[in-house]
């Protein structure tokens, strides 16, 4: 295309209000820049792909175009994220809360839109059994006056969901890639804390875990108005990244913020091991290997933690939990029962 052709169809995009959503993409580059990646360039490939060689052809573009058009103004639109997925092999497609799903990746999925996708994908994705998966997230979008999703923020979420479930070492990324109506929109970078693998070995996420994750993943928004709750997560979740006795401090942080209440550590250590232990022998142990943390080998405190935080996310009342919990220790009433802690017990 001409430069100036160009120049003209940059103009005429730019004032068109229902190719706002296009000129946002690539965040950080001129509105330009964004509408030549996002709607030019497809439209041309289409055009190149649909004439088969270098004679133009009338009718090929009517139909490239016409498809541009139903984007452009079309009732709504189809959004799509889709991150690579390392740490767990999956049997089939598992889906998660909020549009969310982990599956297979197709062959040459991300390099049929994005030709450098094989440069940002995770070193032998595609390769190795635990390297064979996305996640991927998708909405339909009003037409006009609405925003992509914060897809970053909710793969992060999936993935803490995931990390939660199977206590495996997943990560997403180290970006997502964007599409918008099947035409490539953008490349973004997965949050840090996502998009880095803990050590450990990879796990296998059946249908038992993926309920456990989904039901996680629709319950995490608490987190953004239970503090306490949101503080338990991020301090568990950094722990997953670090040695003994720094992992401890970690862990004990995390299980003070979740069950301490004003009482502290030692009344968080007692509640746990009542929320997980089913009879006296399983609650003193729980309780003595929660005393221990960051003393020596965590001795499992590293998964009671984990599995107080699923317990405790499930339930979705977090201070009412702790005041059963309490009513419990007092002998007023009968322990509560547990959901799913034992269940997903690595």
């Amino acid at each position: 295309m001409p430069l100036g052709d160009t120049t003209l169809a940059l103009d005429a995009l730019r004032r068109e209000p229902a190719a706002a959503i296009y000129a946002r993409a690539h965040g950080g580059t001129r509105a330009e820049h964004a509408l030549f990646r996002t709607v030019l360039l497809p439209l041309l490939t289409d055009v190149a792909d649909a004439c088969g060689g270098f004679d133009w052809d009338d009718d090929s573009f009517d139909r490239a175009y016409a498809n541009l058009e139903q984007s452009l103004f079309g009732k709504e639109r189809s959004y799509a994220a889709v991150a690579p997925l390392i740490g767990l092999e999956a049997g089939g497609i598992v889906e998660l809360d909020g549009g969310l799903r982990v599956r297979h990746a197709a062959d040459g999925e991300l390099a049929a839109h994005w030709p450098d996708a094989a440069k940002l994908a995770p070193q032998s994705f595609g390769r190795e059994p635990d390297r064979m998966c996305v996640l991927e997230l998708e909405r339909s979008l009003p037409a006009a006056g609405v925003e992509p999703p914060d897809a970053p923020g909710e793969i992060a979420d999936a993935v803490t969901a995931l990390r939660l479930a199977t206590a495996g070492p997943i990560a997403a990324g180290p970006v997502l890639f964007e599409r918008l109506d099947w035409r490539p929109y953008g490349v973004r970078p997965v949050l840090p804390i996502a998009a880095t693998q803990p050590p450990g070995a990879p796990v296998r996420l059946d249908s038992l875990r993926g309920e456990v994750a989904r039901e996680l993943r629709g319950r995490l928004v608490a987190a953004d108005e239970d503090r306490e709750l949101g503080e338990a997560l991020d301090r568990w979740e950094l722990s997953l990244f670090q040695e003994l006795p720094f992992r401890g401090e970690q862990l004990r942080s995390a299980l003070e913020a979740l069950l301490g209440g004003a009482e502290g550590p030692w009344a968080a250590a007692l509640r746990a091991s009542v929320l997980l232990g089913e009879n006296g022998r399983e609650r003193a142990a729980c309780l003595a290997a929660l005393r221990r943390t960051g003393k020596d080998e965590d001795g499992g405190a590293a998964d009671l933690v984990r599995r107080a935080l699923v317990e405790t996310i499930s339930r979705g009342d977090r201070l009412q939990l702790i005041r059963e919990l309490d009513e419990s220790l007092l002998g007023v009433r009968a322990k509560p029962a547990g959901r799913v802690a034992h269940a997903i017990a690595s």
